[in-house]
């Protein structure tokens, strides 16, 4: 046996050995199989700093609650705009429909599927490209870019003109079924291309494909309204809005939002990604006709400069981050400095990699997104705490918030959509002239938020 290759008999004598000599390991192991590794990790003085005390802070309506889906980024999305709506028209609190743009969205990256099938049919089936187009094609996770994209096609309505579903609140079984579907259509398209099927009647097979897509979102999520009526009043149950609307219509009125005017900065700072440039994701995206995503990378002092600056402003920013990490779930605390695991475990396991190395190694990518609405400023007026509001009820962390750390932000926040009149004059320019680079469709920063 090559001893230095193997787990040998005296390799676990040693560890042994060495594990129960140390007071402080027998402890950590009573306490982490007890309570588990978070639990036993917290550190109340660090938690002890996430009170809900902020120097800014935006009132929004009640929480909403993504359920069984991974819809973050429509939510997050849709309590931006909620925000206007319900400042517009002073009302108690307002929601719009998550199944609305779910079904479009389901729709487009079906659509957005099948011509990239059709664009890769020479490709190899067991290749990186093809393999990774078959993964996962149509899940519920997304950026800011696609669902801006959702809503300049096809608007937003009330939540009372297309409620939630049970697909809706749960997609899995929706998803599952659809994925199959999907990849049998993906066969199909590339059989038909082997025998010589040509590439106007391989469109029309598509046609027909995306007829029974159709078909298969309405069973599960209703048909979307095409028009409807509304009815808001405010908190003096005065009537604020009423009249027949479009989705485009009611989008215009209601909410009010230049959507071009909305960018994604992100903040990743690997080798490939130099700061102060535009990128894009190869075939990421849903609108077909509307393109893909662009992001311009900056520190993440810069992220948080225009974040600050929009909410003094009172508006809310959609932020994306990895969640799962140095996080308290039950707490709703995102902190640092309110978990040390490797005190804890007595050697590095949270700190073994910087933030390039952990998005270079596959450690960490953005994973969920939610609305900063508010801050807590130290006596120079920079930011110490963040209030975020998250999409996971009001029964989630504090009556549906939760809190992050300035420290936190620069080590797991990755993404953050403004107006465009934050930017500096250079970062502007940069955004809307440079030719972004393209990034592989596996790189991290072409992740889409989807935790629940």
């Amino acid at each position: 046996m090559d001893t230095m290759r193997s787990v040998t008999t005296e390799d676990l004598a040693n560890s042994r050995e060495g594990f129960f000599s140390e007071r402080a390991n027998v402890v950590a192991k009573n306490a982490v199989t007890s309570m588990g590794l978070r639990a036993a990790a917290r550190v109340p003085e660090g938690v002890a700093g996430n009170t809900m005390q902020f120097d800014i802070d935006l009132t929004q309506g009640k929480r909403c609650d993504q359920q069984r889906s991974g819809r973050c980024w429509m939510f997050a999305s849709l309590n931006t705009m909620r925000y206007r709506v319900i400042k517009k028209y002073n009302l108690k609190t307002f929601e719009l429909s998550q199944a609305f743009p779910l079904f479009y969205d389901k729709l487009e990256k079906s659509n957005w599927f099948l011509e990239n099938i059709l664009d890769t049919l020479d490709e190899p089936l067991g290749g990186r490209l093809v393999s990774y187009l078959l993964t996962d094609p149509i899940g519920d996770g997304g950026q800011w870019d696609m669902f801006k994209s959702l809503v300049r096609k096809y608007g937003v309505v009330p939540k009372e003109s297309m409620p939630e579903t049970a697909c809706s609140r749960n997609t899995r079984e929706m998803d599952a079924y659809l994925t199959r579907y999907l990849r049998g259509c993906a066969k199909r398209l590339r059989e038909s291309h082997e025998a010589g099927v040509g590439p106007d009647d391989l469109s029309s097979m598509k046609k027909q494909m995306m007829d029974d897509v159709y078909h298969l979102l309405v069973t599960c999520l209703g048909e979307p309204p095409a028009s409807f009526e509304v009815r808001l009043r405010d908190k003096d149950d005065e009537l604020a809005l009423s009249g027949t609307f479009t989705p485009r219509e009611f989008f215009d009125e209601a909410v009010g939002m230049e959507l071009d005017d909305y960018v994604s900065l992100i903040s990743a700072p690997t080798a490939d990604k130099p700061f102060g440039h535009t990128y894009t994701v190869s075939r990421l995206g849903n609108v077909w006709e509307d393109g893909g995503v662009r992001y311009l990378n900056l520190e993440p002092a810069e992220l948080k400069r225009v974040a600050l600056a929009q909410l003094r402003d009172g508006l809310p920013v959609w932020f994306g981050c990895d969640v799962a990490q140095s996080y308290l779930g039950d707490e709703g605390i995102m902190d640092t400095a309110a978990l040390d695991v490797d005190g804890l475990l007595g050697f590095p396991v949270e700190g073994c990699m910087d933030k390039a190395e952990r998005l270079d190694y596959g450690e960490s990518l953005m994973t969920h997104a939610m609305v900063l609405e508010g801050v807590r400023l130290d006596e120079s007026g920079a930011p110490t705490l963040w209030k975020v509001e998250n999409s996971w009820g009001k029964d989630h962390g504090r009556d549906g918030f939760d809190t992050l750390s300035d420290p936190w932000f620069d080590q797991y926040v990755y993404q953050v959509v403004v107006d465009k009149k934050y930017l500096s004059p250079d970062e502007r320019h940069t955004y809307e002239t440079e030719e972004p680079t393209v990034l592989e469709p596996w790189d991290p920063m072409g992740s889409l938020a989807l935790a629940r």
